[in-house]
């Protein structure tokens, strides 16, 4: 997944980013909030970690236009832990979550996989796909109870295809999900990354839907 992290504060930026990067996720970070408001205009992400105490423009006011502009994507915010009516205020801005200051990083990465999971409508941690089996809280992927190794950009790119099971995506939509918005994103390149799991996942769980993408199935049910 894709998520934004926007926290002025360098060095918990840093560990912010580390956290949810090493929980198998693709992160952007912002420092500021002009910044946050013009990457959570222009790119598409999955959930946004949002301090609210930020410099040239606060959290709220992002906040509030991304609202006013259609941006729907989850949002967890940063509050100091005695500013009861800054959660009240984040909330009725149009919040999903919020975490008080300072906060323990798992404590974090448990709400945030709580946002993931109701926007892809997951009921639990452990997503499934006939005998696939991955497991959103340890970023490990199982099929017929075995463990299935996998790169990072392979990892990113089943976690997609698993919360959208079913759906058509395209090669340029999974190049966006899986690269950060400043690498080269070559959606040529993700042809090869399907091609590694497609030898790794049971025969005909991703299908190629000609001339628009790639969606996983259960290879059970596969036509």
């Amino acid at each position: 997944m894709r998520i934004l992290v926007v926290e002025d504060e360098a060095t918990l930026r840093a560990q912010l980013v580390q956290a949810i990067a090493d929980a198998g996720h693709t992160v952007e970070a912002a420092a500021d909030g002009r910044e946050a408001h013009y990457q959570g205009e222009v790119e598409d992400f999955d959930a946004v970690v949002l301090d609210l105490g930020l410099p040239l423009l606060d959290g709220l006011s992002v906040l509030r236009r991304w609202r006013a502009a259609g941006r729907n994507m989850p949002v967890l915010i940063l509050t100091a832990r005695s500013a009861w009516q800054e959660k009240v205020a984040g909330i009725d801005a149009g919040a999903d979550d919020y975490l008080a200051k300072p906060f323990h990083m798992e404590e974090l990465l448990a709400r945030l996989r709580a946002l993931l999971r109701r926007q892809g409508e997951h009921a639990s941690a452990q997503w499934h796909c006939g005998p696939i089996q991955l497991d959103t809280r340890a970023a490990r992927v199982m099929v017929d109870g075995q463990p299935l190794p996998l790169t990072s950009h392979e990892f990113k790119l089943l976690a997609l295809l698993m919360q959208r099971k079913g759906e058509v995506l395209s090669r340029t939509e999974l190049a966006e999900h899986i690269y950060a918005h400043d690498s080269d994103r070559d959606s040529n390149t993700i042809e090869v990354f399907v091609g590694r799991l497609r030898k790794k996942l049971p025969a005909g769980s991703i299908e190629t839907v000609r001339g628009l993408g790639y969606r996983l199935v259960d290879a059970g049910t596969a036509a």
